[in-house]
């Protein structure tokens, strides 16, 4: 059974920063692309970054520069470094672990940025 569990979301004030963790079980988490997204509500959810497993990144234009994605292939955990927060960041954000043809999606864990 695939299991992807999102933690560390939480309040933070503007330009705060937060960190959060999506660890994954029953998958060869080494051989997945992971990703991070999120949905603010009202809107479509939208890619913010992903890792090959490889180890090459891609960010949104969005949060390039604020935002790092990492993984540890011993830990089977991707990460999220959020930094320099702006209200705009507020949304549920998810990970995702891919590996064609299949892809699997965490719980989602609340991050909202608010004075």
């Amino acid at each position: 059974q695939v299991q992807l569990v999102e933690s560390g979301g939480g309040l933070v004030q503007p330009g705060g920063s937060l960190r959060l963790s999506c660890a994954a079980s029953g998958i060869i988490f080494s051989g997945y692309i992971m990703s991070w997204y999120r949905q603010a509500p009202g809107k479509e959810r939208e890619s913010v970054a992903s890792m090959s497993s490889g180890g090459t990144a891609n960010y949104a234009d969005s949060v390039k520069g604020r935002f790092t994605i990492s993984r540890d292939n011993a830990r089977n955990t991707v990460y999220l470094q959020m930094n320099s927060l702006k209200p705009e960041d507020t949304a549920v954000y998810y990970c995702k672990a891919y590996r064609w043809p299949r892809d699997y999606w965490g719980q989602g864990t609340q991050v909202t940025v608010s004075s």
